[in-house]
């Protein structure tokens, strides 16, 4: 089953399902099985934190460049907060660790914001100024 793993692994995937769905534990590639089992949790952590990343950035321009708010902006400050609840729905037990991926998100999207807005990084607080709270409900509504 290693072999397989290695050289087809879509063949894997099949082979694997097959005999999870026999319940034919002598034909399970355990270790691989369990490194691809964690691999899907991290991926759907690292797909929230993405799209906090994307939300942080368009809230830090937002409140710091208002002379360039648009409807673009403001949709995808929409967009962002329904991928995240939709992740979050289909997720729940990544809810305790909001506060830290919001933190983590932070660092980048600060970095994004500053590189976007061609503006130093200092013109961003180090420190996010959005809670869960604030980066989900702060009024983002575009009136041009």
């Amino acid at each position: 089953m290693t072999k397989l793993y290695a050289l087809d692994f879509f063949a894997w995937t099949q082979d694997q399902a097959d005999a999870l769905r026999r319940r034919s534990v002598n034909e399970i590639d355990w270790e691989n099985l369990l490194e691809e089992v964690e691999s899907l949790g991290r991926q759907e952590r690292s797909e929230l934190r993405s799209h906090l990343v994307i939300l942080l950035t368009h809230l830090l321009k937002w409140r710091f460049q208002p002379e360039r708010r648009s409807r673009s902006w403001a949709l995808t400050v929409a967009e962002q907060r329904v991928e995240t609840q939709r992740v979050l729905r289909d997720n729940p037990s990544l809810k305790p660790q909001i506060g830290d991926l919001l933190n983590d998100a932070y660092e980048t999207a600060h970095l994004r914001a500053a590189r976007e807005t061609r503006r130093p990084k200092t013109a961003f607080p180090s420190e996010s100024p959005f809670d869960w709270d604030a980066a989900m409900t702060e009024p983002v509504e575009w009136d041009g």
